[in-house]
């Protein structure tokens, strides 16, 4: 209700000012808002992922205490039971080890390889020896001979090198920091001295009868963790910037060195527990291994303490992940670790206090007689094993000592040493600051993680990031990016342009002002390419812009005052040698392209419109970034500065091109869009956070959705659901995605600068299998140019678009007669080039070339496939035999084919749509046969009936895990009756009209029809001779020109006319309109070159007398202007020049119409609601509110006093408007000064300039004009075929279009007829018999007989779902932490508090230091 009356108030303001007060308002145009659902949402998971943290650390430490305790030698445990509780140890520090061993190994074997250097592989391997020494002599050696609490806190210490280096290298970021690590180092000394004490005291009192041999293994320990310590080695040599190309080499072949070293850990690890239990201590009876059914109970215990050891270590690791990369560090991540050993102390004393009972712990007065008394509670069977070791261990430390009791206080200061200096050594990590979806490299220094110090690896192998800010190298802070947004346009309907540009001006909104900075750093444009821009009017021959462009116009006018409730304020019309370019400032000071192509001058199409804008972008503005002497020369003058009170600042259309001085080519991105995508900025920001932190990665594309309505769009709901959901989050997760979709993809530059990238890109198809590789799915050919350069492609199911999808069956048809062939085109290019793509991109094993391989074939077998499963629904439906259904079934395909062949195209797709009616009735009842068939066998644990169920759940299982789009799994009954008709008479069509390389979509073309009406047309003859036709036609401003010149006055002596149409404010282009008839309008509109005839000759010297009479005209007029100024200062004459160089342009015959639609802002309404909106973005801030109120009334009454009399729809004259603006901005500095706010006098005027400038005519900048010559003349000239060369082509595709239907008829025969025959011998002679199974689980006595080629198919079919369901799973957890990041740093929209100065008198860059540019520089 609320949102209502803000709608109603609004149009009660517009009421006041016209009459035409309705205005579209379209879906999303509002600000977005955090729901609370999603912030609740997202402390939920952050709070999970703390206590998953702090959960599996304390099981992982307590059940390695555990495994330690119980196979002490002082343990109350069998020899039996102790030598396999040490076995389980073994393991447990084994399991990581074997975990990296076979990642690494995966990953050397089926992604990428790389040579290493001996020599650091070597230095490496010393280490991890070194350190793997250490971990196995202090769990397998010391750990059992220390009780459970010095076993807790001597792992602290290993955090005594971290220490040290840290205060070697000094790299605390403020100086006062260095007291952490200087603590750290004597908390650690102090913790080790107050053991040696402890034990000293012990040995000294005879508690537990100790001996002085503990004395060894103290100072085995001490070394022990001195060699631990040397792991983490790493983390203060990258955060000092030390041995730089060690570590840069060593990332280089990380996995080869992981391979070799976990081996070697796995060795030492080995040898230590030999030498010492079997050499040594000669503990080890190899017998003892053969347990026995007695065992049980010893293989239960030490079995699941391993097993939970094991997992709950990595599972530790890996929330640990999540929580950084979720932004939970704080309270997700170092809480838990540091939390920890306290934790586990903790829940150790509740357990011993609590259950001290059940160890008859209450009829004992002192300690020590209830110690004395474990030792018989250890031979009752009915004694808890774990409790019962964990209380004896406790009664190992001198709380049970008979004289001092109070020395077991030393024990617990040594623990409460050792973990602060845990907790100052590791400081760092609290103050860490990660971006979302932080790589995990870029998180933790080792891959590897030591699960016997879980807590304490994660916390020391945490990147020292506030330390390496130091690093001018360091790439650990977020970089700065540039992203263009590139639509293309092809006959759009209002309704599709209104939702790209709804979108536009959406992420125009969330970046704000381009001058200052944003959280996720990133600077944008916007550039829209539309084909077919131009068309020829049919009465006068001019060449203007069509009605898809007029449309355009009207949305871009109609958004920008949705947004902003005014008129566009910065709107250039440019001339280009590819047609044209309309200019816009979006609302916040971003820009806005659009480029109007001229199909007679620049080929058409979406790929050479990429083509067009890559190079534009990526070619010609690079070039620019890296010579700045060539902006220094051409852009640092007055069209790219605004200067105001003697300072500059860029203008916005300038500033990317500045800023991309400081940003490698890996930071820009192109962000491919259809013109009727519909998106939100933060599918955008998901995007770019694929690239950002993946440098491999060259494209990335989001979940796409497609709109519309009808049977038609309701398949294609599913089947895009089905598609994303499995087959995309599989090639993701095993691979690379093949086809990243122009409708929205996010591409790298570098990616596409790459060789063999762009330039192949270019291409022009000349040989059949070209047209359907290049022509027929450009977006798909672009990544298989990617992947083969060794670019990886993602997918990020967060990053949802919308478009529009065809909604007729015939469009329907046509759209994927071209995707169809071109996505096998390029599939088989990529497996043809699969040994070269493995060894060049390490996202493409050969696994996943195999398992491209498989879903190859299976599409190539579909229509069999189909044919065999409607043959199945003949048997079910109408009980005929197997035999007979086949061949019933096999009918309607061959009939299909042969109508392909000789019908005509829509009359095939005709029949296509009858055909799959029929075929939908046949699956309907086949669907409701199969239930019945399982109804009537009593189970349905069948081939067909367990497939069914399986799919049924799997698709069930996978909706819910995409709560967001559950409701598109009611469209799967309508995908599974429509299964015939996509892929069985689909494919056919798409095989026989491989041939017809036209779009099918989209073909109208209404704009080239159009008639323009003229207006003051004082003169129309059409002059016809004997040789040739010319039309004359003389308008009013023709005629007043005329009068100008013959009385001597010029342009600005004439009294301007009465105001009564746009047109008043603009110059004559042209006086006389002089075109040829039919045979020259007909080479024009087709874009045909012609020999010129001798009627053209004569018509061509008519038109150049005329232009001479006009060139001679505007001169005159240029010299009486010049001698009416001889008086003027330097600055006002070189104003003057200037604007007279814009004003003499020869300008093309559409540039005025576009300017007349544009010129409505200068009307008295308009102006009026767009100076309002002007001050209160100027003065936005709070602080602001009562002096932004009285300059509003004061100006507006100005205004309504200074143009009383003026209609509301009138445009106002250049005079006018110059009055206008004086009259305005003394009235705002009088306010101003009244309200003693003279410091906002510049903003103030530079809102009231804003409102009154009209759309500019602007001449491109002579070098960017050479560019689009030289371009379009080496790329895109457009295309004249001879009907020779098209002959040529069409018979060339009809032979690949008669190969390809051979090679898929063939194939599909051959499947169909292997399974006809094996139906013709008889399932008794050659089948698979299956136990028949009832549904209670009964056993029956029949079975079940399949033919083995179709269950094997079927089994198959089955396991590639399994497959792409299981990499559903794991796509979808990261998806969700994806999501999650961005939550918590997602932007909100609030209204500024603090007075901001943004005058922009000085430009500051923000990725440099200290570079900014002012008058004086300029």
């Amino acid at each position: 209700m609320e949102e209502m009356k803000n709608r109603g108030k609004n149009r009660e303001e517009r009421h006041k000012e016209r009459w035409d007060v309705f205005q579209l308002n379209p879906i999303g145009a509002e600000k977005e808002q955090k729901r609370r659902c999603f912030e609740f949402a997202q402390y939920l998971v952050a709070i999970f992922v703390g206590i998953a943290v702090l959960t599996s650390a304390v099981v992982a430490k307590g059940c390695l205490l555990v495994l330690s305790t119980l196979s002490s030698p002082k343990s109350l445990r069998s020899p039996k039971e102790k030598q396999f509780y040490m076995l389980m140890l073994v393991f447990c520090l084994v399991c990581p080890n074997f975990l990296v061993f076979i990642k690494s190994l995966w990953r050397c074997a089926f992604k990428s390889f790389v040579k290493p250097n001996m020599r650091t592989m070597a230095f490496i391997c010393v280490i991890e020896c070194l350190v793997s020494l250490g971990t196995s002599i202090l769990v397998l050696v010391v750990m059992p001979q220390f009780d459970i609490l010095t076993n807790l806190f001597i792992s602290g210490g290993v955090c005594i090198m971290s220490a040290l280096l840290q205060i070697i290298f000094r790299l605390q970021t403020e100086s006062w920091k260095i007291i952490f690590p200087i603590c750290s180092l004597v908390l650690t000394c102090a913790g080790y001295c107050l053991l040696g004490i402890d034990y000293y005291v012990r040995v000294t009192t005879l508690v537990d009868r100790q001996t002085t041999d503990c004395y060894a293994y103290v100072g085995l320990g001490i070394f022990a963790s001195l060699l631990v310590s040397l792991c983490w080695w790493e983390n203060p040599m990258q955060a000092a910037n030390r041995a730089q190309e060690t570590l840069s080499e060593l990332d280089g072949f990380r996995d080869f060195v992981f391979v070799i070293t976990s081996l070697l850990r796995i060795i030492v690890i080995g040898a230590v527990y030999l030498l010492h239990h079997v050499v040594i201590e000669e503990s080890v009876v190899w017998s003892n291994f053969n347990l026995k059914n007695e065992d049980w109970e010893l293989l239960r215990v030490g079995l699941g303490l391993f097993f939970l050891q094991a997992f709950c270590s990595a599972a530790c690791h890996w929330f640990g992940v999540v929580a950084c990369k979720i932004h939970a560090i704080r309270m997700s991540f170092a809480l838990p670790l540091c939390c920890t050993g306290p934790s586990v102390l903790l829940l150790g004393m509740i357990l011993f206090i609590s259950l001290a009972g059940q160890l008859d712990g209450d009829h004992h007065e002192k300690i020590t007689e209830f110690c004395e008394s474990l030792f018989h509670l250890s031979q009752k069977n009915t004694t808890p094993v774990i409790l019962l070791e964990i209380t004896r261990s406790i009664c190992r430390t001198s709380l049970n000592s008979y004289y001092m009791p109070w020395t077991f206080a030393m024990l617990g200061f040594e623990g409460v040493c050792m973990w602060s200096g845990l907790i100052t050594c590791t400081y760092y990590v609290w103050k860490t600051k990660v971006q979302r979806i932080e790589r995990t490299s870029q998180l933790f220094v080792r891959r590897l993680y030591e699960s016997a110090f879980i807590d304490l690896s994660l916390l020391l192998n945490t990147k020292m990031k506030v330390s390496r800010a130091l690093n001018k190298e360091s790439h650990d802070d977020i970089q700065n990016c540039v992203l263009y947004l590139c639509a293309t346009m092809w006959h759009e309907t209002y309704d599709e342009m209104l939702k790209i540009l709804t979108s536009m001006f959406r992420l125009d909104r969330y970046r704000g002002d381009p001058k200052e900075e944003h959280k996720d750093a990133f600077d944008f444009e916007c550039h829209i390419y539309v084909d077919d821009a131009f068309m020829t009017e049919k009465d006068t021959g001019k060449r203007l812009v069509n009605s898809y462009v007029n449309d355009l116009t009207q949305v871009v006018i109609e958004v920008y005052r949705v947004f902003t409730n005014k008129e566009p304020d910065d709107v250039s019309i440019v001339e280009t040698p590819y047609g044209g370019r309309l200019v816009f400032v979006m609302p916040e000071g971003n820009m806005l392209y659009v480029h109007l192509k001229d199909k007679t001058l620049i080929r058409n199409k979406k790929r050479w419109s990429q083509i067009m804008y890559m190079y534009y972008l990526l070619g010609w503005k690079g070039y620019i970034a890296k010579n700045p002497q060539i902006r220094n020369q051409n852009y640092l003058g007055r069209e790219s500065l605004i200067s105001m009170d003697g300072e500059a600042f860029f203008m916005p259309q300038f500033d990317n091109d500045n800023k991309r001085r400081f940003i490698l080519d890996d930071n820009v991105y192109i962000l491919a869009l259809d013109g009727d995508t519909d998106f939100q900025p933060k599918a955008v920001i998901l995007l770019v956070d694929r690239l950002r932190m993946y440098e491999n990665v060259g494209a990335a594309c989001g979940r796409i959705h497609p709109t519309g309505m009808g049977p038609m769009v309701w398949y294609q709901k599913f089947e895009y659901a089905v598609g994303h959901w499995l087959q995309k989050t599989a090639e993701h997760v095993f691979g690379s995605v093949l086809c990243s979709p122009g409708c929205f993809s996010l591409f790298r530059a570098s990616a596409l600068m790459d060789d063999n990238v762009l330039k192949r890109y270019t291409t022009t198809a000349t040989r059949a299998s070209e047209y359907v590789q290049y022509d027929q799915g450009e977006d798909r050919w672009l990544c298989t140019l990617l992947l083969q350069q060794g670019w990886r492609v993602e997918y990020n199911a967060a990053s949802d678009a919308y478009t529009n999808s065809p909604q007729e069956f015939k469009e329907f048809y046509n759209q994927r007669r071209r995707w169809g062939p071109s996505t096998l085109a390029n599939t088989l290019d990529l497996l043809h080039s699969g040994a070269e793509t493995v060894k060049r991109n390490s996202s493409i094993s050969r696994l996943y070339i195999v398992y491209q391989m498989f879903t190859v074939g299976s599409s190539i077998l579909g229509p069999a496939s189909v044919t065999l499963m409607v043959a199945g629904a003949f048997q079910f439906v109408f009980k005929i035999s197997g035999t007979l259904s086949i061949i019933i079934a096999s009918i309607p395909p061959v009939f299909y084919i042969i109508v392909c062949f000789i019908a005509k195209p829509n009359n095939q797709i005709t029949i296509a749509a009858i055909m799959s009616v029929l075929y939908a009735f046949l699956m309907t009842a086949s669907f409701f046969s199969i239930i019945g068939d399982m109804v009537i066998q009593g189970t349905f644990l069948t081939p067909t009936g367990v497939f069914l169920v399986s799919m049924t759940i799997m698709y069930l299982v996978t909706a819910i895990l995409h709560p967001e789009e559950f409701g598109m799994i009611i469209y799967g009954l309508m995908y599974f009756i429509c299964i015939p008709s996509g892929y069985l008479l689909l494919t056919i069509y798409s095989l026989v009209n491989m041939h017809i390389v036209s779009w099918g979509t989209r073909e109208s073309n209404k704009g080239g029809t159009e008639i323009k009406k003229n207006h003051n047309v004082l003169c129309d003859r059409n002059c016809r001779l004997c040789c040739w036709d010319m039309k004359l036609q003389i308008t009013q401003e023709t005629e007043n020109l005329m009068i100008q010149q013959i009385t001597g006055q010029t342009g600005q002596q004439a009294s301007p006319p009465p105001i009564t149409a746009p047109e008043t404010n603009q110059h004559a282009a042209s006086n006389v309109a002089l075109q040829a008839s039919s045979d020259t309008n007909k080479a024009a509109e087709e874009g045909e070159k012609k020999t010129l005839t001798n009627k053209d000759t004569m018509e061509m010297k008519f038109l150049d007398t005329m232009s001479k009479y006009k060139d001679d005209s505007v001169e005159k007029q240029s010299i009486s202007t010049n001698a009416s100024h001889d008086d003027d200062d330097d600055d006002e004459e070189d104003d003057d020049n200037d604007n007279r160089d814009n004003a003499d342009l020869p300008l093309s015959e559409w540039v005025s119409p576009v300017k007349e639609e544009f010129l409505k802002k200068l009307t008295f309404a308009n102006l009026k609601r767009n100076l309002k909106e002007q001050i209160r973005y100027s003065l936005r801030s709070k602080n602001y509110d009562d002096v932004c109120d009285e300059l509003i009334l004061m100006l507006t009454d100005r205004l309504s006093a200074q143009l009383y009399g003026i209609g509301p729809e009138d445009v106002l004259t250049d005079i006018q408007l110059e009055e206008l603006q004086q009259e305005l901005t003394e009235q705002a500095r009088h306010t101003l000064k009244t309200s003693r706010m003279e410091r906002l006098e510049r903003k103030v005027k530079r809102a009231i300039e804003k409102t009154l400038t009209a759309p500019q005519v602007q001449k491109l900048e002579e070098n960017e004009h050479d560019f689009w010559s030289k371009l379009i003349d080496r790329y895109l000239k457009p295309i004249v075929d001879t009907k020779a060369h098209l002959e040529e082509v069409t018979r060339e595709l009809k032979s690949l279009r008669n190969k390809a239907v051979f090679l898929y008829f063939i194939l599909n025969v051959l499947w169909v007829v292997a399974t006809f025959f094996l139906q013709a011998i008889g399932t008794d002679v050659l089948s698979i018999k299956i136990p028949k199974y009832y549904s209670n689980g009964t056993l029956s006595e029949d079975f079940l007989e399949v033919e083995p080629l179709s269950l094997m198919f079927l089994l198959s079919f089955a396991i590639l779902l399994l497959v792409q369901f299981l990499a559903m799973l794991y796509h979808r957890v990261y998806t969700l932490i994806h999501v999650v990041s961005y939550r918590s740093t997602e932007k909100d929209y609030k209204v500024k508090d603090d007075e901001e100065d943004d005058d922009g008198l000085t430009f500051e860059n923000q990725n440099t230091t200290g570079l900014s540019f002012t008058s004086d520089d300029l």
